[in-house]
C-alpha cells in the first residue's frame, strides 16, 4: 500500500523482522492490517491478545479510519504472519522487538522528522507489548507514546486465569465447517460477553486457514506458542510482575483502562491500584463482560474513540 492510498477496508502489509522462521534462516514477516490515510496525523497501533490476530479489530478500526492511520498487526506465529523457527521465541520481549521494526518502517514510510506519535491499543498480550515498547529509549524505537489503551491487563495478572488459558492454547483442532470452528471458539471465549451470531462468526473467520489436507478448517496460530506460554513458572511470574509494575510507574502517556467487570485476569484490586499509581490514568468497566471486550460493541468502541480523539 502507498502512502497515497486511503483505505476504508483493512490493506494487507508486511515488515520484516530478525529471527529465523520456518520459510528464511534470518528473518521472519509480521503482517499487518492497514486502515484509513497513511498521511493522517494520527497514527493508533491496536495490537491483539495470545492466541487473536489484528482483524479482532475491525470494528474499532473502521471507526477510527475516518480520521486516524489504524495499523493492526498480527503478531508472528499468528494469523498471516511467519511461523518463528525457535519456539523460545515467542515471547513479549520478540513481539516488541518486532514492534520495533513496525514503528521504524512507518517512520520511513511517513517520512516523519523526529519520533513518529503514536496511540497503542493493546487487548491482553498487546497490552504488556505495549508497556514493554513503552520502556525502550527512543532513539530506539523511533515513536513518542502519545495515548495507550490496556484492555484486561496490567502488571499483576491472576495465575488462575492463565491456567485456564494453558487449558486450549495450542491444542490441535480441526473443523469441518466455518460454523463448527466458531462454535467450538464460543466455548472457550464465553468471557468475551455477549456477540450476535454475525459478530461472532466475523471474529472467528480470521482465526481459521483451510486445513493442510485441505478437508476443513484449522486454527490460524503456531500450536508452539503454547509451549512458551506453559513455560511461564510461578517464580518468573513474579518477577515479571515487579518489572512491569517499574516499566508501569515510568509511563507518562494518557491512559486508559479498560477492564471487563468479570474478568479472571485484570482484578478489579489491580485496576484501581494501576489508576491509584497513576494520576494520567482513567478505568472504562465493561458490566458483563470478562476477559477480554472485544472492543465491538457500541459502548466500547464510543469509550475508546471519545479517548483516542480528545
Amino acid at each position: 500500500m502507498t502512502a497515497e492510498t486511503v483505505s476504508t477496508t483493512p490493506q494487507l502489509c508486511f515488515v520484516t523482522c530478525p529471527g529465523a522462521s520456518l520459510a528464511d534462516t534470518s528473518t521472519h514477516r509480521m503482517a499487518y492490517w492497514a486502515w484509513g490515510n497513511p498521511s493522517s496525523e494520527q497514527v493508533v497501533v491496536c495490537v491483539h491478545g495470545l492466541s487473536r490476530q489484528g482483524r479482532d479489530f475491525d470494528t474499532l478500526a473502521k471507526a477510527l479510519s475516518q480520521q486516524a492511520y489504524v495499523v493492526c498487526p498480527d503478531v508472528v506465529g499468528r494469523g498471516q504472519s511467519d511461523w518463528l523457527a525457535d519456539a523460545k521465541g515467542y515471547q513479549v520481549f520478540t513481539y516488541a522487538s518486532d514492534m520495533v521494526q513496525l514503528m521504524q518502517q512507518l517512520k520511513a514510510q511517513r517520512k516523519t522528522e523526529g519520533p513518529l506519535t503514536i496511540d497503542w491499543v493493546g487487548t491482553s498480550m498487546g497490552g504488556l507489548i505495549g508497556l514493554t515498547l513503552s520502556s525502550l529509549p527512543q532513539e530506539v524505537t523511533g515513536i513518542s507514546l502519545r495515548k495507550m489503551v490496556v484492555n484486561d491487563v496490567g502488571p499483576r495478572l491472576n495465575h488462575e486465569a492463565l491456567v485456564r488459558i494453558g487449558e486450549y492454547l495450542g491444542k490441535p483442532m480441526n473443523f469441518a465447517t466455518e460454523q463448527d470452528a466458531a462454535d467450538y471458539l464460543w466455548t472457550i471465549s464465553t468471557s468475551f460477553g455477549p456477540h450476535t451470531p454475525e459478530q461472532w462468526l466475523a471474529l472467528s473467520r480470521p482465526m481459521l486457514k483451510p486445513a493442510p489436507q485441505g478437508d476443513g478448517w484449522v486454527l490460524h496460530y503456531d500450536p508452539s506458542i503454547a509451549a512458551a506460554f506453559r513455560a511461564l513458572t510461578p517464580d518468573a511470574a513474579t518477577s515479571g510482575e515487579a518489572m512491569l509494575w517499574q516499566i508501569y510507574d515510568q509511563l507518562t502517556c494518557e491512559l486508559l483502562i479498560v477492564r471487563g467487570s468479570e474478568s479472571d485476569l485484570l482484578t478489579a484490586d489491580t485496576a484501581q491500584a494501576m489508576c491509584q499509581r497513576n494520576p494520567k490514568a482513567r478505568l472504562f468497566e465493561v458490566a458483563g463482560v470478562g476477559h477480554a471486550p472485544t472492543l465491538m460493541a457500541d459502548d466500547q468502541v464510543t469509550a475508546l474513540k471519545d479517548f483516542l480523539t480528545a
